[in-house]
């Protein structure tokens, strides 16, 4: 580790408060490795380091919870190559890390949705948790793509909702949910993919459907929805 990791190393130390681990393990986050740090403070800290692709890539290997989600927040993702992806979302063992490091890196790279057709096939839980959260975060920031790109990931919803696991089937319904948050004919289509789900006779699969059904059709959604495709 360099003078400049062991620096930012230092700076997570002073910002650590280990009375927030218990809370975090309350949450389902794994502390055997975490200090403490919140992540208001780690983007303040991830702001003022700015893109950094070797510090990520140090502080990654650092193994502390914290330092892998700075990581995730001050890489370059013009530099992040296919082969870390793959590298990091193997060392995931927390819903938090998988989550940052995709919305702050994964999903701005070109491999985003090349990854998340891979990792939706894998069976470890948060390599297949990071896969469809990849499908929730670009339904948020892909801009461009046509509506078929998204409701081509529905035999993939269909497949991911009957994996009963907490953290999978959670990011299933949040993907379903997010691509039927983009405009009125997708909340259609996504609503009538939930509903197909909600009648399943597989308890996993019923539950998807059911909690995305919910926020599909809630007044708020469906006002949104209506002021935007005004």
């Amino acid at each position: 580790m360099d003078a400049a990791t062991l620096g930012v190393v230092a700076k997570l130390c002073a910002l650590a408060d280990p009375t927030r681990l218990p809370g975090m393990a309350r949450v389902g986050i794994h502390v055997d490795r975490a200090i403490g740090v919140s992540v208001p403070h780690l983007r303040k800290l991830g702001r003022r380091l700015g893109p950094d692709h070797r510090l990520a890539l140090d502080l990654w290997d650092t193994d502390i919870h914290e330092a892998r989600i700075l990581a995730s927040m001050v890489d370059d993702p013009d530099e992040v190559t296919r082969h870390q992806m793959d590298a990091w979302v193997a060392d995931f063992d927390s819903w938090d890390v998988c989550d940052q490091a995709v919305g702050n890196l994964f999903d701005r790279t070109p491999f985003a949705m090349q990854a998340a057709r891979a990792w939706t096939k894998r069976n470890e839980e948060f390599v297949k948790r990071a896969g469809f959260t990849l499908i929730a975060t670009r339904a948020v920031h892909d801009q461009t793509s046509l509506d078929r790109a998204f409701t081509a990931w529905f035999p993939t919803i269909r497949r991911g909702a009957a994996d009963d696991r907490n953290y999978v089937k959670k990011a299933v319904s949040w993907a379903l949910r997010r691509i039927g948050k983009r405009n009125l004919a997708l909340n259609a289509a996504a609503i009538a993919e939930a509903e197909t789900l909600a009648a399943s006779p597989v308890a996993c699969t019923r539950w998807v459907g059911r909690d995305a059904l919910r926020e599909l059709r809630l007044d708020d959604t469906q006002r949104r929805l209506r002021q935007r495709g005004s």
